[in-house]
Parts: structure tokens; C-alpha cells; sequence
């Protein structure tokens, strides 16, 4: 069990690790090459997208930091799960309220619902 810990950990934190940082140093190409989202060159909606992936590059870092110092466990599954399920959360209530997004942004849900829940699973293990 240890190491399918490990291996989820690993791929959630490279996940945010990746998306963080790449959406930090070009956000206007990353969303449109990633999402399809053409964002404009406004200093207001860039300084929103850069928080954003800070917030998902740091949370890579404490995942990733979770899979080599033991004390850090935990608390990077805690992490995990609450940056994924909260992200597919407010995409889950933004297609309620907003519609169906494109495919690419339907397939991030998948994968952040997928990552979520096996980051609860293990959370669930450590704690009983």
C-alpha cells in the first residue's frame, strides 16, 4: 500500500507541480494550448490566473514533499484532496450553472475527480 501512496502522491504533485508552474510563466499560451481558453493580455485576468497556478504549484510542492518526508504525509494528501475535489467541485457547479464546457475542460474534471478521490482513499487509510 505504501507504494501506490506514493505513486498517487507522485502524480498528483507533478500534476500541480507542471500546471502551476507553466500557467505562472505563460498563462496566455498555457490555458489556450491547455483548455482552450483565449485569455486576454489584461493585467487584471493575468493576475488572477497567476494566483490560481501559484496556489497549484505550491500544493505540488507539499505532495511531492509528502512522498519523501514521512512527517508531511498526511498533510499532503489533505492537501491533495482538497485542491482536487475543489477544483472539480467549482468546475462540477460551474457546469451546472454555466453549461458544459469543451472537452479538454471536461477531461480536467475527469482526471481531478479521479486524483480526488484516490487522494481521499488513501487519506481515509492513514487515518484509520
Amino acid at each position: 500500500m505504501e507504494i501506490i501512496k506514493i505513486i498517487i502522491l507522485s502524480i498528483s504533485g507533478l500534476l500541480l507541480l507542471y500546471g502551476g508552474t507553466s500557467r505562472i510563466s505563460n498563462p496566455i499560451k498555457v490555458y489556450l494550448k491547455n483548455s482552450g481558453i483565449k485569455l486576454e493580455n489584461d493585467v487584471n485576468v493575468l493576475n488572477e490566473a497567476r494566483g490560481v497556478s501559484s496556489v497549484m504549484l505550491l500544493s505540488g510542492i507539499i505532495m511531492l514533499l509528502g512522498t519523501i518526508v514521512p512527517e508531511l504525509t498526511l498533510t499532503s494528501f489533505v492537501v491533495a484532496t482538497l485542491i482536487l475535489l475543489g477544483f472539480a467541485m467549482g468546475r462540477l457547479i460551474s457546469t451546472r450553472l454555466d453549461g458544459k464546457p469543451n472537452k479538454l475542460l471536461v477531461q480536467g474534471l475527469i482526471v481531478e475527480i479521479v486524483l480526488g478521490f484516490l487522494n481521499l482513499f488513501c487519506l481515509i487509510n492513514i487515518l484509520i
